[in-house]
């Protein structure tokens, strides 16, 4: 896209990216097209992530070019998210075994495309615009049934893993380094406003249908066994499991 200004940096990530791509269509020719257009097709890693986005997430009111620009922008314009950006991939390779090469999460993994959906409409939500956000949050929402509010605080280095059903509520955050699957719910009780979402420490691990409600504190290092409903605060490095959770660990 002409309209994009590709950023000019030393990306080891991409540069594995292109060859991997150029691998792929050698054993693979008839995906060349494929590969062509998500990555080989760009200068850098925003404009091929912009890009694979954007073709997920378009539809008829706001076509692939302008969706494209809509995410490129934001990622450009937030001055650690290539850092975050190559955590996460990289977070992916080193936690998900299923997962051998540098494009499977750009261009397969819903947790980590959804993830990236988030950290541009994070952005908007930073600046006020507001119905951007909430755009690209509802897209995202229909398409990968992930819903993360623009409003959470999610760190880097940070692994949705299959991640369907998975929902963040507004004022949650999570740590640095946290590994969260499939089914997880930060969400509040019903009972309060404001302030009304978990905060999650840094390098947990929430395993899958895993419900954490409140405004309730999660330390670094927790495990939480899979089908667990937490509602009271856990200290860091414990295990808990079970309906209501408790320690065992």
């Amino acid at each position: 896209m002409s309209s994009l200004k590709a950023s000019k940096r030393n990306c080891p990530i991409w540069d594995k990216l292109i060859t991997e791509a150029y691998g792929v269509i050698d054993r693979e020719p008839n995906l060349e097209d494929f590969f062509q257009k998500a990555i080989l097709g760009f200068e850098d890693i925003e404009s091929s992530i912009s890009y694979v986005l954007a073709d997920q997430l378009q539809q008829n009111d706001c076509d692939l070019e302008k969706t494209q620009s809509i995410i490129y922008n934001a990622l450009i314009a937030e001055p650690d998210i290539y850092e975050k950006i190559s955590k996460d991939i990289n977070t992916v390779i080193e936690r998900d075994p299923a997962c051998i090469t540098y494009y499977q999460p750009i261009l397969f993994f819903k947790g980590f495309q959804s993830l990236q959906v988030y950290r541009a409409a994070n952005h908007y939500w930073k600046i006020g615009n507001i119905a951007t956000a909430f755009y690209l949050q509802s897209r995202a929402s229909q398409v990968f049934d992930i819903d993360i509010h623009p409003a959470s605080d999610i760190g880097k280095g940070v692994l949705m893993d299959h991640a369907t059903g998975l929902v963040i509520g507004e004022t949650s955050k999570v740590g640095d380094g946290t590994s969260i699957l499939h089914g997880v719910t930060l969400g509040g009780t019903g009972t309060v406003t404001g302030d009304r979402h978990p905060k999650v420490g840094e390098n947990v691990t929430i395993s899958a249908n895993v419900s954490i409600l409140g405004n309730i504190n999660i330390g670094d290092n927790v495990k939480i066994g899979a089908g667990s409903l937490v509602l009271e605060n856990l200290p860091a490095g414990c295990t808990a499991v079970g309906v209501p959770a408790k320690i065992i660990k």
